[in-house]
C-alpha cells in the first residue's frame, strides 16, 4: 500500500495541501484510515493560499500568534508574538507582515530564517474556539522605514527593529476540538465593569423601594 501511495504521488497533480500532506504523511493517513477523506477534500478544492476577507479580518483581529521556524538541521523553534489588534497586518492577497520589536536579543527565529525561510503560524481565538494554521515563507526586512511605519501599531509602546514579511502558501481553519475557552483581559474587565454598574443600579432601586437613602 505504501508503494502504491508513493507511485500515485509521483503522477498526481500537486495540490496546496501537499505542503503538509507529504508522501510520508499520506502513508500514515492511509495506514490509519483517514486518507480517503482527505483525498476527497483535495478533489473538492482543499486548502487555499489566498487571503480572503474573512481570513484577513481574523488575522488583523489577533492579539497574539505562534511562529514556528527551523534551522538548517531541522531543529524547530516556536515563538510567541503579541501586540494590539492589527499588529499582524495583511499587506496583499498573499502576504502578511509584522514589526519585530526589541526583545530578549536571542534572535533564534531571525537566525533560523537566514538558513531556512519556511515558517508556520498558529493563530488562536480562544474566546470563540477558533484557530487558523498558516504555512509560508518569510523574509527579514531591514532598513525599510516606510514598511516599518506601515506595520507598527499606532501609539504602541514598543521599539521596532525590523519587519518580517510572510508569503502565504497555504492556510487551513482547524477544528475547535479541545480549544479551552479563554477571554482577553480587556474584554473580561469590560464585562465586569458592566455587571458592577448593573448591580449598583439594582441596589439603588432596591434601596429606593425601601425608602432608604
Amino acid at each position: 500500500m505504501a508503494d502504491g501511495i508513493e507511485e500515485t504521488d509521483k503522477t498526481a497533480t500537486a495540490v496546496i495541501s501537499d505542503i503538509a500532506f507529504t508522501p510520508a504523511v499520506k502513508r500514515q493517513q492511509e495506514k490509519r484510515g483517514s486518507r480517503r477523506g482527505y483525498a476527497r477534500m483535495e478533489q473538492q478544492g482543499g486548502w487555499r493560499n489566498d487571503i480572503d476577507e474573512g481570513l484577513g479580518a481574523f488575522i488583523e483581529s489577533r492579539i497574539s500568534f505562534y511562529l514556528a521556524t527551523a534551522n538548517s538541521t531541522g531543529q524547530p523553534y516556536i515563538q510567541h508574538r503579541g501586540g494590539p489588534p492589527g499588529f499582524l497586518k495583511v499587506l496583499d492577497g498573499r502576504t502578511i507582515g509584522f514589526a519585530d520589536y526589541a526583545g530578549n536579543r536571542q534572535y533564534i527565529s531571525t537566525g533560523n530564517l537566514t538558513e531556512n525561510n519556511k515558517v508556520f503560524l498558529f493563530l488562536m481565538d480562544y474566546a470563540n474556539r477558533q484557530r487558523v494554521k498558516i504555512w509560508g515563507t518569510a523574509r527579514v526586512v531591514e532598513d525599510d522605514p516606510d514598511l516599518l511605519e506601515k506595520l507598527m501599531p499606532a501609539d504602541y509602546p514598543a521599539r521596532p527593529e525590523r519587519a518580517l514579511v510572510i508569503n502565504v502558501e497555504a492556510w487551513d481553519p482547524n477544528c475547535p476540538q479541545h480549544i479551552p475557552v479563554m477571554y482577553p483581559e480587556p474584554q473580561v474587565a469590560a464585562a465586569i465593569q458592566k455587571l458592577q454598574g448593573r448591580i449598583a443600579e439594582l441596589e439603588a432601586a432596591l434601596a429606593a423601594s425601601r425608602g432608604e437613602t
